[in-house]
């Protein structure tokens, strides 16, 4: 994974290794920024990690602050077959006081990632936000319609 110029490598972070060690196939790397831990995983390990990162005692995080997207179709130095859109899951532990950052990318071609919503409810209004800004559908999402537009 190539690290953007002010990120620095969050490899060595507690949360990143256990992410890695506990799911390796869907691992793809961590960075920093201003302290800011941001994981970057294959969008098929979303449900999985999702559910380790509000199960595990250590990390327990209850609840997620955003899920936005990013479309970068005319970012510099994107290669042709990187995926266009990235999915960002913002997770806070209200009773850890700490917060991560979960990032997917998703394709244009297929442009669909799996709904977080039965490991946090919270997540329903926030796809549904997602879907109709940007078009990425969450797979077995409870009510997927548009809000806004």
């Amino acid at each position: 994974m190539k690290i953007p110029i002010g990120m620095e490598d969050g490899q060595d972070h507690p949360i990143a290794q256990g992410i890695q060690k506990t799911f390796p196939v869907f691992y793809i790397g961590a960075t920093l920024f201003r302290g800011d831990l941001s994981i970057h995983i294959k969008k098929e390990g979303i449900l999985v990690i999702g559910t380790l990162l509000r199960d595990d005692p250590a990390l327990d995080f209850d609840y997620p602050i955003h899920i936005s997207s990013v479309d970068d179709m005319d970012a510099k130095g994107r290669s042709a077959d990187e995926d266009r859109f990235e999915m960002v899951y913002e997770l806070f532990s209200i009773r850890k006081k700490h917060q991560v950052r979960v990032k997917a990318r998703v394709s244009e071609q297929d442009c669909a990632i799996d709904s977080v919503t039965p490991i946090w409810k919270g997540a329903n209004f926030l796809e549904r936000e997602v879907y109709d800004m940007m078009g990425i559908k969450f797979n077995n999402h409870p009510e997927l319609k548009r809000i806004l537009l």
